[in-house]
């Protein structure tokens, strides 16, 4: 049996390019079907809240996927570690928080995590997918069947774009 992942995509479909997340989740979700040897859970949400910190245990892999209007074309992978951070007084927290949490809460060490940054240009309310959002959706699909494929924290690591807790 592979590696036990979780992926989160997350924004908010309303909005143009932020539906970078729960569209690469979907993709993620058909694809899945198809691969039986693979353990993967998948979470979709506007934003991460701490409800989803259970989601990360007894997992050996997690995948924040969200859009962003600051990283590189056509997507940021980068490996992120529990921290605390403003995030986790509020109703959202960032990937960091939220490992933060699970390993305040449940006394284990979360698994190891990444965020997958997808570049969007365009987050206006009614907005859709942007031709350049499309591209980076293509590119950043292709870069999470390898992933998937090969579920070891290393092969992961050689395909990082950002350094650890870098924000784009």
């Amino acid at each position: 049996m592979g590696s036990r992942i979780v992926l989160f995509g997350y924004g908010n479909p309303s909005r143009g390019d932020d539906a970078l997340g729960p569209l690469l989740l979907e993709r993620a979700e058909a694809w899945i079907k198809g691969q039986p040897g693979l353990a993967v859970e998948t979470v979709a949400d506007f934003q991460l809240q701490i409800e989803h910190t259970l989601d990360l245990l007894d997992r050996d892999l997690a995948l924040f996927m969200d859009a962003d209007v600051a990283c590189p074309a056509p997507y940021a992978l980068r490996p992120v570690v529990p921290s605390q951070d403003a995030s986790y007084t509020t109703h959202e927290l960032s990937p960091g928080a939220m490992l933060q949490v699970c390993r305040v809460v449940t006394g284990k060490e979360p698994p190891p995590a990444y965020v997958l940054s997808l570049r969007g240009e365009r987050f206006e309310l009614g907005e859709s997918l942007s031709p350049a959002a499309e591209r980076n959706l293509d590119a950043a699909w292709d870069l999470l069947q390898t992933l998937l494929l090969d579920g070891r924290p290393e092969a992961w690591n050689e395909r990082l774009t950002i350094p650890e807790n870098a924000r784009c």
